[in-house]
């Protein structure tokens, strides 16, 4: 029996990768704009993708796309196959180069003590930054495009190692005419019938939200934020309200913009995340050099 033809090795990743990104946004202008590519190009790209798969995976629709039945079941094993393949690169890139470390980091983190200790102890090291998205960690460390992740919680944390690093608190971020604004601090009571924004992940819903707040009641809904850009512009307008971390702020300031101490609420946690099985000497390494060195937004 003559073998079939193996129509896996047709399959483009680089078409693949685009489709995640666009399943991500459910938008392909947003989409487009994140793998600076135009969107005529991007949706050519997605149809010669669907026509390699003969399965249609996305509609449009008015509001930006949605995944088919096809798409919804293609999804996970794209990012599967995407991964496989970052890995399978990176591991042999470690296998050639074992003094390389890439520490990534999300926004409003400072890491460049640790980093420069690190490299001043091991100055044979090839030590490189990533910066992140806040919703990245995770899969960043398990492509392999990181090998030491410094972010906030939450994001899941199987197959990692998780060390906190310090705590910071959570403020409230209002428009500078808001009528809570000269206020010393505020509760959760204070802004019981404030919308919030909300994202994507369930996780950083619940967190960032406070939902649903301690007495059990759910917090008001805002709009859907898609960045963290969105969600500042949500609450510059006035359409909203935001549980910020405090060492956001700066790197966050607007004008138009101002916080105000929220009481009662835990702080949030700053982590060292790593693969749970990565127990190379530049991890071990780092790792001693973040407790030691990055310890709070106050930090020189």
């Amino acid at each position: 029996m003559p073998d079939m033809p193996d129509d896996s090795a047709d399959l483009d990743l680089r078409l693949v990768r685009y489709f995640t990104v666009v399943a991500e946004h459910r938008h392909f202008g947003r989409a487009a704009a994140t793998l600076h590519l135009a969107q005529p190009s991007l949706s050519r790209q997605i149809r010669r993708l669907e026509q390699q798969l003969d399965a249609r995976l996305l509609d449009r629709t008015p509001q930006g796309a949605e995944l088919t039945e096809a798409g919804a079941v293609f999804l996970p094993c794209a990012k599967a196959l995407l991964r496989s393949a970052a890995q399978a690169a990176a591991q042999t890139r470690a296998a050639a180069r074992p003094t390389r470390l890439t520490v990534g980091y999300t926004t409003g983190l400072i890491i460049t003590p640790a980093v420069r200790a690190l490299r001043r102890r091991h100055p044979d090291a090839d030590v490189h930054t990533l910066h992140l998205s806040w919703n990245e960690p995770r899969d960043a460390l398990l492509d392999h495009r990181a090998d030491v992740v410094v972010a906030r919680l939450p994001f899941t944390t199987d197959q990692l190692r998780v060390t906190v690093l310090y705590d910071e608190p959570r403020l409230l971020l209002v428009p500078v005419d808001h009528r809570l604004v000269g206020k010393e601090s505020v509760t959760l009571d204070d802004i019981a019938d404030e919308p919030t924004p909300r994202l994507r992940d369930t996780a950083w819903n619940t967190y960032w939200r406070i939902d649903p707040r301690p007495d059990g009641r759910r917090a008001p809904d805002g709009p859907l934020a898609q960045t963290m850009e969105d969600k500042l512009e949500f609450v510059a307008a006035g359409d909203a309200v935001a549980v910020v971390p405090a060492g956001a702020v700066a790197t966050h300031s607007r004008p138009d913009l101002t916080t105000i101490p929220l009481e009662g609420v835990e702080p949030g946690h700053v982590v060292l995340a790593t693969r749970a099985d990565d127990h190379s000497r530049l991890v071990t390494a780092f790792r001693a050099a973040a407790q030691a060195h990055l310890t709070g937004p106050t930090q020189p």
